[in-house]
């Protein structure tokens, strides 16, 4: 597994490399325009948004879970433990999420569920919009059969999982297996997870707005192309979450270079998806300090 994530490591490091050596004259004759501020800064607020908002789906997700938890508590825990994705193993922020709702009285067993559930959500989520824009977009790659049936697959084995009926023996078993709770008291969920579920497609719809309006500071975009845009980005976000690197750096941006540069220029290409990343690092890092200074002052007042 290990080799695996070096070799796939490897490969996106030399098609970003090799890409940007074809073609980095072309990205430094692009005119960064005035306006390309304008749509960075609106761009910079949808992403910054879209995690405040995903901060309030993880507190749905808690409620779901019979965990709830004040927001003004959930908010913050989720905001810090952020940019923790971004440290080698692209683990610790689930590690952080779990610390704290284990410290605030779930049991291990409801911590460690309450952030696996979030990222299959995320994951059903991206590739459901994916899927319906490329129904409507003129995605090239459509036409191929990984394209067609993987994603399909994919989301279906998730939102099937996550049915009560197939979920809730699965749960037992680990709880057995870990002998971690009673049979009184192993967790259960009781219904299907459609609001949390509709929520993560929020999410990616605000990050997509964000990567699509920071596309249209370099170029002018046509209306019928915005499904498509919407559906690349989110495959290729989906594909950073599930492959184990830091943030998913490199994997989101050779998969939207690859699936777009039959349609945009890769000068154009290179300098948005850059410029995106930077945009997402600052809004995550906002989002984190705000929160980290709203609870100074609420302790302090205290």
């Amino acid at each position: 597994m290990k080799f695996f994530r070096w070799l796939i490591l490897g490969a996106t490091l030399f098609f970003l490399v090799k890409t940007f050596r074809d073609h980095w004259q072309d990205v430094v004759a692009i005119n960064f325009h005035a306006s390309l501020i304008q749509f960075s800064v609106i761009a910079l607020l949808l992403t910054f948004l879209a995690h405040i908002w995903s901060g309030i789906v993880w507190a749905g997700i808690l409620k779901f879970l019979q965990q709830p938890a004040p927001l003004t508590w959930v908010l913050p825990v989720y905001l810090q433990t952020n940019l923790a994705k971004y440290i080698p193993g692209n683990v610790w922020h689930f590690y952080g999420r779990i610390r704290a709702v284990q410290a605030a009285g779930s049991s291990l067993e409801a911590a460690s569920l309450t952030t696996l559930l979030e990222p299959l959500l995320m994951a059903a989520a991206a590739v459901l919009i994916a899927l319906a824009t490329f129904q409507t977009g003129d995605f090239i790659a459509e036409k191929t059969p990984v394209y067609q049936w993987l994603p399909l697959v994919f989301a279906s084995s998730i939102l099937i999982i996550l049915y009560p009926r197939f979920f809730n023996p699965l749960l037992n078993r680990l709880s057995r297996l870990k002998k971690t709770a009673s049979p009184e008291t192993r967790l259960q969920i009781k219904y299907y997870p459609w609001f949390p579920l509709l929520g993560e497609m929020g999410f990616v719809v605000l990050r997509g707005s964000g990567f699509i309006i920071t596309l249209a500071g370099f170029t002018s975009l046509n209306f019928s192309q915005l499904p498509l845009l919407l559906g690349v980005f989110s495959l290729s976000w989906c594909l950073g979450l599930i492959i184990p690197f830091p943030g998913g750096i490199g994997v989101f941006e050779s998969s939207a270079i690859a699936l777009l540069n039959q349609t945009f220029s890769p000068a154009i290409l290179l300098s948005s998806v850059a410029l995106f990343r930077l945009l997402s690092l600052s809004a995550e890092a906002l989002a984190a300090i705000i929160s980290w200074g709203i609870s100074i002052r609420k302790n302090q007042t205290y």
